[in-house]
């Protein structure tokens, strides 16, 4: 949406006066409260696409979004034009216009026909997170904003509220998500990892069957995955004893090298303890080119990587040597 696009809007205008002449806190579970919203729409709304019922036309580019999900369902528009249109707004910051279609892509995702699981599902773990989600030190990195720290899209409206709304209905949708981890496609499931990890609720239960899952899984970058899934949303939920989890699995030599790698990103994350020699160790010997290569599929990875340095090599370099990493502008700090 162009500046004159967004100054012709009403909803763009109303955002403004709400957002940026106002306080936001006044709008707190209100008619402007994305979460609210989301946390509104009834079951049988979703169930039954009924998009109507939900408000689009309160956050700038709602109405566009409603078209898109409207498309997607009929198939009237190539699923990778109508996804690309979600993926930009994320791209673009406008988030609160897409958090109301989570509950509704989340079907889409998982339904029985759907030829495009993947795609949706990553449209989903982007909602569900902020911009720069892929910075590489230690204190940022699986990390996800607290409600109490205000950041604002291009709009003005609430980011925060935005990414809120988005992992809530992922949490009410989970029972949707969770068999999708048995899906055929290693895409899907990484995907469906992706989005699970950015659940605001059933923690316990999520990491519960990630952890169940990692035995079984025979795809080396969905196994990768699902210990990044498990570190994230312990990070999230405070969970103390995934910490120790993640050493054991870093530390076991018995493990394969992409597990122990990622087991050894989570365990940063989840501590700020120095870090070992045998981690370091670990990380030196395991950590080549291949590994790289490997999760280079993976979306955290994704994130952060750049022309000249894989995702992998980069976050570690921002991890374990952070000096470096400050003077080369490794991250990209949040607004």
């Amino acid at each position: 949406m162009t500046g004159r696009a967004r100054s012709h809007d009403p909803a763009y205008r109303a955002t403004v006066r709400a957002f940026v002449e106002g306080d936001p806190l006044d709008q707190a579970g209100g008619l402007l409260d994305v979460r609210a919203v989301v946390a509104g729409i009834p079951p049988e709304a979703k169930d039954g696409f009924l998009l109507e019922e939900v408000p689009w036309d309160r956050f700038p580019g709602g109405v566009r979004v409603r078209e898109v999900i409207g498309w997607l369902r009929s198939g009237e528009a190539s699923a990778g034009s109508a996804l690309g249109t979600l993926i930009a707004l994320c791209a673009d910051d406008m988030r609160a216009a897409v958090a109301p279609a989570v509950p509704f892509l989340i079907r889409l995702g998982t339904g029985p026909e759907s030829g495009h699981r993947a795609e949706v599902l990553s449209v989903v773990g982007e909602a569900a997170r902020m911009p720069h989600q892929g910075v590489c030190s230690r204190a940022d990195m699986l990390r996800f904003r607290g409600d109490d720290e205000l950041c604002f899209e291009v709009t003005g409206y609430p980011q925060n509220w935005s990414v809120r709304a988005a992992r809530d209905a992922i949490s009410a949708d989970t029972d949707h998500l969770l068999p999708l981890l048995d899906d055929p496609a290693p895409a899907v499931r990484i995907a469906d990892a992706y989005v699970l990890a950015a659940a605001s609720g059933r923690a316990q239960d999520i990491l519960g069957v990630l952890r169940s899952r990692l035995p079984t899984e025979q795809n080396s970058a969905v196994r990768a995955g699902l210990v990044l899934a498990i570190a994230q949303l312990a990070r999230a939920h405070q969970d103390l004893g995934t910490a120790a989890w993640m050493r054991s699995c870093w530390s076991d030599p018995a493990r394969p090298p992409e597990e122990r790698v990622s087991a050894a990103l989570g365990w940063m994350c989840l501590t700020d303890l120095p870090v070992p020699g045998d981690l370091r160790a670990t990380v030196d010997a395991l950590a080549t080119d291949g590994t790289a290569r490997l999760m280079a599929a993976l979306p955290w990875m994704r994130a952060i990587e750049t022309v000249g340095e894989s995702g992998l090599h980069r976050v570690l370099h921002g991890m374990l040597e952070p000096e470096r990493a400050d003077a080369e502008g490794f991250d990209d700090p949040w607004c």
